[in-house]
């Protein structure tokens, strides 16, 4: 609830501090005085627009500052908590326009933009000026309060979200048919890059393989031919070769090693080239064995190396990357077969997902029109309170088909009235008249207070244009709002401003070269004049006074 206002240099208002209580607060004060101004306040404090015509002339920057606790306020909690602006059971909001039109706005101290107090503002309280009540001629907010008083939220939240899911698997089968066309001439490409790709059957590793084998098979006679002259030169040749030069050039060393010592490493170097001689002379010896002379395989290396080239300069890859490619080929092919098979599959979850929300719809319907026969009642007892006594007043559902179905449901809301005997049964913005209207708000204001969870409530002049008993009703049933919920209204009517358990009046001051608008609470003597000011006028008599004593001392609860 709001618990404390503070405003410094707001247009007429130099400084003012307010201190608000639970129950209903009436604020009263003559024509003209500003009786509005603490309304106006708090709606810029909760990220109203602003401008530097709020400012008070001479002043520099206009400040104001509200304070509300929200332990019971889950709503808020969870806000500020989500916005990391939490602290305790206390909310500090404040907002303050320099003289140049330039606003900063803060809540618990941290600097924020404004769409963020309008925001908090929603979980905090709720101003109904005296055209509030025209919202209640939207069939929108028509079902948003049958709803509130059908305590449905678990049912809807189920609907939403079974119709979310509903117009998920459409919009992806949607999709999925409109790019089929797409897919199709994409299928016949890659099928029959596929098909070519399979039947060349690239390996991985093969390529580097392919080119060694047709670099060996094409260069066969030489390597054969050279292999054998080096193994001549080495081991083979019976004249001179090599090996046979190395050993005698070993035994020869071994002698002189038996001479002078220091020609022992230069001794074993040369037996060792002498055994690497051999062993080298045996594999070369083995490798030409081995080598073949096959024009017919190297006939096939060449036509595979020469179709693999191809194929890579084809799809633009590099030779290495073929295999790969077409893995990656084969894998798109076998993606677009499964997206026919899911347009199946989704024709099929479609079907159910509708049935699944159509059951849950229903469901909701059905606690839509239970609730709907019970509040027509209430709210038909009600506008009899408040001097409508022939009214007649009830919500028509109807449900709508499948192609009109929504979040929130199949159903169409209206709130239909009769005012006058004879007269049949319309839709709200057909027959009513604004006072009606306002009538009518605020009956159902009070039905749902404990239904509905903004702490405080501020009527600003909804009573105007109604007087005698209809206002001595108004006055009951903003009282009756008052026992669950923080009321504050502006009334210029005594048969409501009695009602309040507390009472402001607002007062002007001037000294001939500035205006200043204050505020303050009223005494129980002081509400007695005050109240006889409201029936009387100026002039107060004796038995205005006596009237005020009564208005007072009898509030129906």
């Amino acid at each position: 609830m709001l618990c404390h206002l503070h405003i410094s240099n707001f247009a007429i208002v130099r400084a003012l501090e307010i201190d608000w209580a639970s129950g209903m607060s009436t604020i009263t004060g003559e024509t003209g005085a500003g009786k509005s101004i603490a309304i106006d306040a708090l709606s810029l404090c909760l990220g109203e627009r602003a401008d530097a015509g709020v400012v008070r002339p001479g002043a520099d920057k206009a400040d104001i500052v509200a304070s509300f606790d929200i332990s019971k306020l889950t709503g808020a909690q969870q806000w500020l908590a989500e916005q990391d602006l939490a602290m305790g059971h206390e909310c500090i909001v404040r907002r303050v326009v320099s003289s140049e039109g330039r606003s900063r706005g803060y809540i618990n101290g941290v600097q924020v933009p404004a769409q963020q107090l309008k925001a908090l503002g929603q979980h905090l309280l709720s101003i109904h000026g005296q055209h509030a009540h025209q919202q209640l001629l939207k069939q929108d907010y028509q079902r948003q309060l049958l709803d509130a008083f059908a305590a449905n939220s678990s049912t809807r939240d189920a609907t939403r979200s079974a119709w979310r899911g509903w117009q998920q698997l459409q919009r992806e089968y949607s999709e999925l048919l409109q790019s089929q066309q797409q897919r199709d001439a994409q299928r016949q490409l890659l099928e029959y890059q596929v098909a070519e790709l399979d039947n060349f059957a690239p390996l991985d590793n093969e390529y580097p393989q392919l080119e060694a084998e047709h670099s060996r098979l094409s260069h066969g006679n030489t390597l054969l031919s050279q292999s054998q002259q080096c193994l001549q030169l080495m081991y083979d040749d019976e004249q001179q070769n090599i090996y046979q030069a190395l050993s005698q050039v070993s035994a020869q060393l071994e002698q002189l090693t038996a001479l002078d010592p220091a020609l022992g490493n230069v001794t074993q170097m040369v037996s060792d080239a002498l055994v690497q001689t051999e062993e080298a002379s045996r594999e070369l010896r083995r490798y030409a064995d081995k080598v073949e002379l096959d024009p017919e395989r190297l006939a096939q290396v060449d036509e595979r190396l020469s179709q693999w080239l191809n194929l890579a300069r084809k799809h633009q890859v590099s030779n290495e990357e073929l295999p790969a490619l077409h893995q990656q080929l084969a894998e798109q092919l076998a993606a677009l077969t499964g997206n026919d098979k899911r347009l199946l599959q989704l024709s099929a979850d479609i079907q159910q997902a509708e049935q699944h929300y159509m059951a849950q719809a229903q469901q909701l319907s059905q606690q839509r029109q239970q609730a709907a026969e019970v509040l027509s009642n209430k709210i038909s007892a009600s506008m009899h309170e408040l001097s409508m006594a022939n009214a007649r007043f009830t919500i028509v559902l109807q449900q709508l088909g499948a192609e009109q179905a929504s979040a929130n449901g199949i159903d169409s809301v209206e709130f239909q009235v009769s005012t006058n005997p004879g007269q049949p049964l319309q839709a709200l913005h057909k027959v009513a008249s604004g006072g009606e209207l306002s009538r009518i708000s605020l009956a159902i204001q009070v039905i749902l207070a404990d239904k509905i969870t903004t702490p405080t409530l501020i009527f600003d002049e909804v009573d105007v244009g109604i007087s005698g008993p209809v206002a001595a009703g108004v006055g009951r049933l903003l009282r009756q709002l008052g026992e669950s919920t923080q009321i504050i209204c502006v009334t210029h009517l005594p048969q409501v401003a009695s009602q309040g358990h507390q009472q402001l009046f607002v007062e002007k001051y001037t000294d001939g070269q500035a205006t200043e608008t204050r505020m303050r609470q009223l005494s129980d003597d002081d509400r007695i004049s005050e109240i006889a000011r409201l029936l009387a006028g100026e002039n107060i008599s004796a038995s205005a006074l006596a009237n005020a004593r009564e208005l007072l001392c009898a509030p129906a609860v």
